[in-house]
């Protein structure tokens, strides 16, 4: 039976108050942090120095989530700092498995993400060497936007491609994810679902049990 995983973001979190931000989704699984660099994207968020101290107190683990340009040269340090698992896009890694191997061999489980217009085509085959991918419900770089019904079909053919080769490999969304739109992503094969207002714009404990419930209700 398929796990389903909420990851809050701390995107919508009030910054000012983040060690209470955290603690009040400690119910979660992991805690979905956004690190953008102003030139990937074009918002900018927090570096190293803050995920050290959000690594420190935090009470669940960390999913990191890297828009960042020249993923090579700075995702592993991200690894470095303790992260549970490290995400970068593909669209920013000049060698994405060399770069995986290495998250990996740090300690850090490795993540692939996707833009919407990103074909996932060349990256089916090189699922073992992952053990995430992010498939973007939204264009990175700002939190409160539409989910992207269109992004499902991507979402099908690597969860297919899951399948055929036996793996675990987790299949995350990001973008969107509320109580109404959570159930569509699942029956396309989502098990770790990112969501920002739809948990801190209520109380996060039980936010995060509607999104687990109605995630679980659509389970591929």
């Amino acid at each position: 039976m398929t796990v389903q995983r909420i990851n809050p973001s701390i995107l919508s979190a009030d910054f000012v108050n983040l060690q209470a931000e955290l603690d009040a989704i400690a119910s979660a699984d992991l805690v979905h942090v956004d690190v953008m660099d102003n030139h990937f994207v074009p918002n900018l968020t927090m570096g190293p120095p803050i995920v050290e101290r959000i690594q420190a107190v935090s009470p669940v683990p960390l999913d990191v989530h890297l828009m960042i340009s020249d993923a090579d040269r700075w995702a592993p340090g991200y690894a470095e700092l303790g992260a549970f698992s490290v995400t970068f896009h593909a669209e920013a890694a000049a060698d994405p498995v060399a770069l995986a191997r290495r998250l990996r061999q740090i300690g850090a489980r490795a993540g692939i993400a996707l833009k919407p217009g990103t074909d996932p085509e060349p990256y089916l085959e090189l699922l073992p060497e992952f053990d995430q991918v992010l498939v973007m419900t939204v264009e990175p770089g700002f939190g409160g936007q539409s989910f992207m019904p269109q992004t499902m079909p991507k979402l099908r053919r690597f969860a297919e491609a899951r399948a055929r080769l036996g793996i675990d490999v987790w299949l995350q969304v990001d973008g969107g994810i509320s109580v109404d739109t959570i159930g569509i992503a699942a029956e396309a094969g989502a098990d770790t679902f990112v969501a920002g207002s739809a948990v801190y714009g209520g109380v996060p404990e039980e936010r995060i049990a509607e999104l687990r419930a109605a995630a679980a209700a659509h389970r591929h």
